[in-house]
Parts: structure tokens; sequence; C-alpha cells
């Protein structure tokens, strides 16, 4: 036992010697103070030791553990000195005024849509406003002729929260508000993202943006509607672009119809973002309906008006040509950074 003490106490003095960094000391300690270690095979061996014996090589191989855990302890000091002067050294050659790799980040394409186009209203005498994003059913339904229980209701499966209100479902629940604010004539839009519980595909998401807009005055026809559609898409796309109406059915509106513009992805031959019909829906819009002018506070005796819900998600895969309207919202920085910088 003693000549096993002596030759551990030489093994571990001479390998003490070459431990030079971190790790060739992790290694060392592993070898002699580890479960398997040298140490450990030592103690293992006392069970062979004389009786008498066994206190006297117990105190031994005590004392070469305290021995081996403070060297140890001296070499783990001075090594991680040395590093930090060899990181302090390195630091010195470093030149403070060089100027930062910092790289910007860059606007959303919803974003710089959304901003192109208040823009453009904001040039035609457009205010633009600002709504919640949990609404109550009273602002999102009833103020637009969509009473309780009404089918009308089914075209937008709704997130419902505990308290009764909803997430909006379309940008249509500040028309009340906005007309209660300004009265008439008015001319606003009020952009904003809205929730439904849709089938997601590469045209629908369930967290999408709109931007509404109303125009609430004498004598206000269809033909002023096409008008400012046909002018914001122009300016969008800076050229003529291909547009239809439609019938459609929407409670709040009469006439209702719905916008659809030539494919920009496909340039109208078919995909799957139009559905391989050519065309994508952009814009449901139409006459507001007298019920929700009164609710409003408007007399529609005396004004009519128009009200859109532009699709500012799918506005944005005709500019961009996005394929996918899930790419929006995937966080993808190799996609999305593609656009305009900060």
């Amino acid at each position: 036992m003693e000549k096993k003490i002596a030759a551990i106490v030489q093994k571990f003095t001479e390998a003490a010697q070459t431990a030079s960094d971190s790790a060739s000391i992790e290694r060392l300690r592993v070898a002699f103070l580890g479960k398997k270690g040298e140490i450990a095979e030592l103690m293992k061996d006392l069970k062979s030791v004389p009786a008498e014996q066994k206190k006297e090589f117990g105190q031994k191989i005590n004392q070469l553990k305290k021995d081996v855990e403070g060297r140890l302890n001296d070499l783990t000091e001075a090594v991680a000195q040395k590093e930090l002067e060899v990181l302090i050294h390195s630091a010195e050659c470093y030149d403070v005024t060089m100027p930062s790799m910092v790289e910007t980040g860059s606007y959303h394409p919803i974003t710089l849509v959304q901003r192109e186009l208040e823009d453009i209203f904001a040039a035609m005498g457009f205010t633009i406003e600002d709504y919640d994003e949990i609404v109550d059913d009273y602002h999102c339904f009833e103020a637009l002729n969509i009473p309780k229980h009404h089918p009308a209701r089914d075209m937008q499966d709704t997130y419902y929260l505990d308290n009764g209100q909803l997430l909006k479902t379309h940008t249509s629940a500040a028309q009340n508000a906005i007309m209660r604010k300004y009265g008439a004539p008015l001319r606003a839009i009020f952009p904003g993202r809205c929730f439904r519980n849709e089938a997601i595909d590469a045209c629908h998401e369930n967290t999408f943006f709109q931007m509404e807009g109303i125009m609430i005055d004498k004598d206000i026809s269809i033909s002023n509607l096409i008008y400012f559609m046909k002018t914001m898409l122009s300016e969008v796309f800076q050229r003529d672009v291909q547009v239809r109406l439609r019938p459609g059915f929407f409670p709040f509106v009469e006439p209702g119809f719905e916008l659809d513009i030539s494919c920009q992805v496909c340039g109208g031959t078919g995909c799957p973002s139009c559905k391989n019909s050519g065309w994508l829906e952009l814009c449901p819009c139409g006459m507001i309906h007298p019920n929700v002018l009164t609710a409003g506070g408007i007399d529609p005796e005396e004004y009519t008006g128009f009200a859109f819900g532009l699709g500012l998600t799918r506005l944005a895969m005709m500019k961009y040509g996005v394929k996918d309207i899930r790419t929006f919202n995937s966080g993808n920085l190799k996609a999305l950074s593609q656009f305009e910088s900060l």
C-alpha cells in the first residue's frame, strides 16, 4: 500500500507539470479524484490491508486526496489568471474607433403597404384612424346591421373571449365609432389587424390585416367608389390594374360588391394564390346601408356613402409577388428581410 501511494504521488506530480489549460486540469481531476480515479482505487484496496494498519493507511489516503485537491485548485487559479491576461492583451489589439458591424433591419411588407396607402388616401382628403382589436358584439355585428342569430355571422368564424367580447373579425367594427366621432360629411380610413378561425392555406390566415375606408357625403354613388379604388390601385402598382366588380352580400352595404384584382403573382393565368382562377378577392365594398348610417347618428335621407374593407395582407401578396400568405406571419427573416431597410 505504501508503494502504491508513493507511485500515485509521483504520477500526479509529473502530470500536474504539463497541465497548462482548463481542459487538461479537468482531465487530471477526473483521473485522480473521479469515481474511477487513482484515489478511488486506493480506497478499494484498503479492504485488503490488515485491520491494525487500516487506520494508518486511511489517514494517508485522505491526506493524499487533500494534497491533490489543493494542487488542482492552485493550478485552476493560475490558469484562469493566465487566460484572463491573454484575453486582455488580445482586446488591446482592437481598434475601438472602427464602426460597429450592426446590420439594419427592414420593415414588414404589410407595414410598407399600409404606410403607402395611408399616404395615398391622406392626399385624397381621408383622415387616418385607429381602433381596438378587442371589441364588443354591438360594434362588430349589430351596429353593422347584423343582429344576433343572423346567418351572415356564419361567414366570420369568430374568436370569442370569456368576458363576452371578441377579437374583431373585420375593420368594419370601427365604422360606428368613427361615424359618431366625426358625423357627416366624412372621409376616413382605419387599418388594423383582424382575426378569424379560418382553415389556413396559401391565401387564408387566421390573423390578417385590413384597411377599412368610408366616405359619407351628399350624392355619393358607386361611381365614386370605383374611382377611388382604381386610383388607389394604380398608385400602389404604378400602372393600370385590371379589376372587376361582382355582386356580393354584406348586411352593412346595399348594394354590395366584391372587388377582385387580376392576380399579380401569375399574371391572371391561375396559381395556388388565386385558387387557379386568375382573380383574387381584394376588397368587399358597397354603398353603406341606411340602417348602419342611422346607428352611427347620420341621417340616411340626407347623406349616402360607400365603404370598403381592403385586404392589406392580400395586397402585399400582389405587390411583392408573395405566393403564400403564411409567409407574413412565419417570422422567416430570410423571406421578410428582403424588403425596404429601416
